[in-house]
């Protein structure tokens, strides 16, 4: 790999877990959001643990995707899996939109890493058909950028339960 940089089995494990739903699991407990980030030594990329986020942590947001948006590093890269559910005009829909989530405070080098190790952490996820960059906070100050990488307002009726 061109970085350097492996993927951690756990990852692997995370995404499996967050992709398949397990007839009879308890919903709350379900993944909503993962983060991942590259490891303090710089050898492979692992799952952020303590930014995760369960279906039990949105329940009963106002504003679920500003929550999203709130659990991202102001100031580091990071990639992150996010179980989004919205409604087209024909029916509801969940999707994985994995995300690069590189804000201008971060430094180069650490933008560069993460560029360049990207292709790596998308390969083992498989199947995902939405991809959300995010280069400058204000591409997430509101859902409407994000809605445009699911098909626009013409096909995206609501997001997370509320009309868009």
């Amino acid at each position: 790999m061109a970085s350097g940089i492996a993927v951690h089995d756990d990852v692997v494990k995370i995404f499996d877990q967050i992709r398949l739903r397990l007839q009879g699991a308890d919903k709350q407990e379900q993944l909503k959001l993962v983060l991942f980030k590259i490891s303090e030594d710089g050898k492979c990329i692992i799952v952020d643990e303590k930014n995760c986020l369960k279906m039990k942590d949105v329940k009963g947001e106002e504003d679920v995707f500003k929550k999203i948006v709130n659990t991202m590093p102001m100031k580091d890269c990071c990639y992150a899996l996010y179980d989004c559910s919205w409604d087209s005009k024909d029916s509801p829909k969940e999707d994985l939109v994995f995300i690069m989530w590189v804000p201008e405070l971060a430094s180069i080098k650490e933008k560069m890493k993460y560029a360049s190790s990207k292709q790596y952490l998308k390969a083992k996820f498989h199947g995902l058909k939405f991809e959300w960059q995010v280069n400058d906070i204000s591409d997430a100050k509101d859902s409407s950028a994000f809605i445009e990488k699911l098909g626009g307002k013409g096909v995206v009726k609501k997001l997370e339960g509320k009309d868009v």
